[in-house]
Formats: structure tokens, C-alpha cells, sequence
């Protein structure tokens, strides 16, 4: 997956917003103002930080150690670094970004869920 699918499957998800809150360089997507997904756009390698359940990620980590490592520059029980150009199938990609996604709309307040169901 290149960053301009990664870009569009972020898009279309619910209540999800493109910021740059830390640089002009560092793409983030948001949910109800908290982030799902983290990517820098001048990078030699597309990698993405994305939300994972600590269990999960351990195992992914442990299956695809050269395109799933812990999350640079995030906590790294929660966070993974996925290189998106590194082999991995399509298939996983899209589930990741949504296993992230649904992490954090599940973390919401139940106000702020209600209010996304509503969009």
C-alpha cells in the first residue's frame, strides 16, 4: 500500500481528520481528537505508527519482525511502526489501520461515541 491509499482509506473512516499538530512533515489522522495514525511524509521508507492492542502487538512484532517494530518515538506497548512498502498484504494493512481506529473510538468517552455513530 503507497501513502496515497493509505491516505484515502484513512479519510474514509468516521469523524477521521488530516492535521499536521507537530510539523508541516507529519501527517496525522484523527478520531474525535485523538490520534489513530502518525506518518512522516518526507521518509525514505512510508512507515506508519499505528494504535495496537500490548497482546497483539507483541505477536505481530514476533511474525513481522522486519515491517512491524515497536513504535518509534510512541509508547511502545501501545504503538507499532508498520513499513507499508515492506511486503506485507494489503489485507493486513487496511485491518491494522482499523484495528487502530476502533481502539481508540472504543477508548472515547460514551458522549463523544454517541456523537460519531451520529455523523
Amino acid at each position: 500500500m503507497h501513502i496515497e491509499q493509505f491516505h484515502a482509506y484513512c479519510r474514509s473512516k468516521k469523524g477521521a481528520a488530516e492535521t499536521f499538530p507537530f510539523d508541516e512533515q507529519t501527517l496525522v489522522f484523527k478520531v474525535m481528537g485523538k490520534i489513530f495514525a502518525i506518518t512522516g511524509l518526507e521518509q525514505d521508507d512510508f512507515r506508519v505508527n499505528l494504535k495496537c492492542d500490548p497482546e497483539r502487538a507483541v505477536r505481530l512484532r514476533e511474525e513481522y519482525p522486519e515491517q512491524i517494530i515497536p513504535g518509534w518515538h510512541s509508547n511502545k506497548k501501545h504503538w507499532n511502526t508498520v513499513y507499508f512498502e515492506a511486503g506485507l498484504p494489503e489485507e493486513l494493512l487496511r485491518e491494522l489501520i482499523d484495528h487502530s481506529y476502533d481502539l481508540v473510538v472504543q477508548g472515547l468517552r460514551k458522549k463523544d461515541r454517541e456523537t460519531l455513530m451520529q455523523q
